[in-house]
């Protein structure tokens, strides 16, 4: 390769010529002048070449060049020389005078088309008078358009001598459209192609550049390389050192036989043209840093096919460390019929302690089996990009094997198999990767693979979007992996990784889904409001992964869902939004849930069912349409330092034998109850704030049990404790004040056992007990409540004065036989003896009732009260909460 190097200090140059941007291009040669310069015909490169005209056989002399570079600043840019210049004919000495002071004034002229100077008087013999005139009319008088006709027909190597010659010659010969032709006849390309850096080659529009002349500087960077170019390997010329070959192979050998040493070449890599056509019998194995690039005009690598049957179709092996194929198209079309197995043959094949650059190639496999790209071994290192791996019937890439490399800004799509396969320890860094619609997963990690996944956009594959299993430990940041068939993320059987700040929305199922001992680390993902079918984070059997910082919302099921004993972190999570629960848990799990915000759900915050265990630490559980945390079938988990606010059907559900400790929650502003206890469940609750509920503080019923110990239960709506129906709490040291009705009520069967608690300042009484109420009650403090019923019916008031129907007052309960009440319908003693004076009455018990008399709600109008108010029957218990119903999901 070191003949065809551009060298400028042997070429000669006149004195008061400027330099040739552009320098000769054979070395070591003594270069004649103008007179002399080469006119050979490229054998069908080129149109014929016409010889520039000379006077003589040496160089042009000091003082015309000299002439010429004085007058070059009347010369415009190579692009106004294409302009048509009028003739010049007038020959007379006022004409010669006219000539002589525009050469003299040529700034003050916009532009000066054809040069004509004064012939000047010579005192030599006529012989040398005519051969200085020729060239003298060759250099200042020959019009401009003539001199670009000229060296249209000359190659490259022609126009930088004449360049030499002296400034307007270096100017025309620097002309744009001039080399625009030489270099599309040559490289076939529609744009410059620079090569600023080893293993780097881009296309850069004309206009984009800070090159005066883009295409010869392209020429320039370009013309060491080899042409692969079928018919034109017999072509020569003076003028162009530039060496065909049939072959692929015969260029690359070439290469060899002369043992091209790059260092002698400025570091530049070895250079390889392969022109438009499809090569299909090359057996390429790369050991060496050499380019294979494609030439053609309009999409190169459309134009430019490398095809094989059996074997790799481009294999790069030990010692390829700067070696770079691009825009070419790699196919490996097996012969269906062929016995010969082709598991580890492929379009591309990087092997061990090698690092090529791929760069805009299009990949595609017929082969049933393997993949299409496969980075193998120890050291392997490649750099792939901006290729594209689609409807392959395979893997479409596949590194293995402690291999790494780059791979960014791909097209990975439409493949049989995986779009990516890594194993085995391999660790690539791929960024920006497009990967969709795959017959199968998108990336699939597995066998200890590893990996950093940056910002790729996956998407509609056919199984998840990205797998992890058996050991692998990918690193996946900012990805968004949505629309896949199945679901997002999918970690199993002992798999690992970090997924951290991805967006996750939009899959068939879960979100992200961890499963058979696996421990990922999940941080600031978001699934997000397109939805993902199912949960937005799934977790089971043994799973134990840590799940932080992600936005989980708007799924059209649950939020997280962790079953099957499943366990995890999870932690400052965001969960809103979602369909059915915020976080489920169930069957044996035992997760870990701190700081998150659970909120705004369509149903739960957090639910415990079917033995769900785990702790729920520090979380901040509001605004859901039925409770915040519900717990049944004997789930039994740790609720610890949480606040639980603005459940629309409660704070804390505790059914169906659930039974839990919630222990220092703050439990508050629920639209019904703060805490339930029912049907023989059995929670322990101590040292909570349970305050400002729009119902009661604790409400048990159903057989409820259950242990409450040190809890302040203050400004609630209803009564600060209600146990009713068959139910039997243990209540110790528990501060139960300032209610908006009673602090403990007991009726319908219940029993309690109260022990020195402290009951005060409530509005209807302290402690309220139904007819047949028998509590065991020790040392309790009760004192300074308002007993506003007491009071009421002293006065002689109507009960429902101070209750209206939205409280339920504790005291005597009668009917009106004559009135035909039923059990249903209460009527206050005041009413009683007022409304109902005379009638035949009867005492039911004592118990929890509004006054439906003063509710307006008899026949008669009341007496006490004033207009009738709408209502209602007689509620003894408040409103039953709303239950959620189980949806199994495997």
């Amino acid at each position: 390769m070191g003949a065809n190097v551009w060298v400028l200090d042997d070429c000669p140059r006149n004195v008061g010529a400027e330099p040739c941007e552009l320098p000769c291009l054979v070395p070591n040669q003594s270069i004649p002048g103008a007179g002399g310069a080469s006119s050979s015909s490229s054998s069908g490169s080129t149109p014929p070449v016409t010889s520039v005209p000379s006077g003589s056989s040496t160089p042009l002399s000091s003082s015309a060049c000299a002439a010429g570079s004085s007058s070059g600043s009347s010369h415009h840019s190579p692009y106004d020389l294409r302009r048509k210049s009028p003739s010049h004919h007038d020959s007379s000495a006022a004409g010669t005078s006219a000539a002589s002071t525009s050469s003299a004034g040529s700034s003050s002229s916009p532009m000066l088309p054809a040069r004509k100077r004064p012939r000047r008087t010579c005192s030599v013999t006529n012989e040398t008078c005519c051969s200085t005139s020729a060239a003298h009319y060759l250099q200042y008088e020959l019009p401009d358009e003539v001199l670009l006709t000229i060296f249209g027909y000359l190659l490259e190597q022609d126009l930088c001598r004449v360049s030499q010659v002296c400034k307007r010659f270096q100017v025309i010969a620097n002309d744009n459209e001039l080399w625009k032709n030489l270099y599309q006849h040559v490289y076939e390309y529609d744009l410059p192609l620079f090569n600023p850096a080893p293993c780097r080659f881009e296309f850069v529009a004309p206009e984009d550049t800070d090159h005066a002349n883009p295409w010869k500087e392209s020429f320039h960077q370009l013309y060491r390389g080899l042409h692969v170019r079928p018919g034109y390997q017999d072509l020569k010329s003076k003028a162009r050192n530039i060496a065909y070959f049939n072959t692929v192979q015969g260029a690359l050998d070439h290469l060899e036989e002369r043992g091209s040493d790059p260092a002698a070449e400025g570091s530049l890599t070895a250079l390889v043209f392969l022109h438009a056509g499809t090569y299909r019998r090359e057996f390429l194995v790369v050991d060496s840093d050499v380019a294979l690039i494609g030439a053609a005009p309009g999409n190169v690598a459309e134009s430019v096919v490398l095809e094989r049957e059996a074997e790799s179709t481009l294999m790069f092996v030990e010692g390829a460390k700067q070696a770079y194929a691009g825009h070419l198209t790699l196919k490996f079309s097996p012969d269906v019929t062929s016995t010969v197995p082709h598991h580890k043959h492929y379009c591309l094949e990087v092997g061990e302690n090698c690092s090529p650059t791929i760069d805009h190639c299009i990949i595609r496999s017929s082969s049933v089996v393997g993949a299409a790209v496969c980075v193998n071994g120890m050291g392997a290192n490649p750099v792939i990009k901006h290729c594209d791996i689609s409807d392959c019937e395979n893997v479409g890439l596949y590194v293995t094997d402690y291999a790494q490399g780059n791979y960014e800004d791909n097209e990975i799509s439409r493949n049989a198999l995986a779009g990516i396969w890594v194993k085995n320890y391999a660790n690539p860094i791929m960024r920006r990767n497009h990967i969709h619609h795959g017959r199968d997963v998108g990336i699939f990690t597995f066998d200890n693979g590893l990996g950093y996944f940056e910002a790729n956009d996956i998407h509609n594959n056919r199984i998840a979007g990205f797998e992890v299993k058996a050991g692998a430990n990918p690193t996946v940041v900012h990805c968004e992996i949505h629309h896949g068939q199945t679901g997002g993320i999918y970690v199993h059987e002992n798999g690992l990784g970090q997924f951290i700040d991805n967006k996750i929305h939009s899959n068939n199922f879960a979100g992200v889904w961890i499963t058979s001992n696996s421990n990922p680390t999940i941080r600031r993902n978001e699934t997000s409001r397109r939805r993902n079918a199912l949960a937005g984070i799934q977790i089971r059997t043994n799973s134990d992964p840590i799940v932080r910082h992600n936005k989980i919302h708007h799924g059209q099921h649950g939020g997280i869902y962790v079953h099957e004993k499943g366990q995890g972190l999870i932690e400052e999570n965001e969960v809103y939004a979602n369909t059915l629960a915020g976080v489920w848990i169930t069957t044996g799990s035992t997760p870990v849930l701190r700081r998150n915000r659970i909120h705004s759900g369509k149903q739960v915050g957090v639910y415990f069912y079917d033995n769900g265990h785990g702790k729920l630490e520090d979380n901040d559980i509001f605004n859901h349409l039925y409770s915040g945390v519900q717990i049944r079938t004997g789930s039994n988990p740790i609720i610890r330092g949480n606040k639980i606010w603005g459940g629309q059907n409660g704070g804390v559900l505790v059914y169906n034998g659930g039974l839990g400790l919630l222990e220092m929650n703050e439990i508050f502003d629920n639209a019904m109850a703060g805490v339930w206890i029912k049907t023989d469940s059995n929670p322990t609750l101590k040292r909570n704030k349970i305050y400002d509920g729009r119902d009661g503080g604790i409400c048990i019923f159903n057989g409820g049990k259950g242990i409450l110990e040190e809890n302040d239960i203050f400004r609630n709506a209803q009564a600060g404790v209600l146990i009713s129906t068959q139910s039997h709490p243990i209540l110790r040291r528990n501060r139960i004040f300032d209610g908006l009705a009673a602090g403990v009520e007991i009726t319908n069967n219940a029993t309690a056992t109260l022990e020195h608690n402290k009951i005060f300042n409530n509005r209807f009484g302290g402690l309220c007990l139904a007819s047949g109420v028998q509590p065991i009650i020790r040392g309790n403090e009760i004192y300074s409540n308002q007993d506003a019923v007491e009071k009421a019916v002293a006065n002689g008031q109507c009960l429902y004065k101070i209750s209206s129907y939205t409280s339920f007052p504790m005291h005597d309960f009668y009917r009106c036989q004559t009135c035909n009440t039923t059990d249903r319908n209460a009527i206050c003693v005041n009413c009683i003896k007022t409304c109902h004076a005379g009638h035949d009455v009867e005492f039911i018990r004592h118990d929890r009732f509004f006054c439906d008399c003063g509710a307006g709600t008899l026949t008669n109008q009341c007496q006490l009260q004033g207009e009738p108010t709408q209502d209602t029957d007689t509620l003894y218990d408040s409103a039953a909460p709303m239950e959620s119903h189980t949806l199994m999901v495997n």
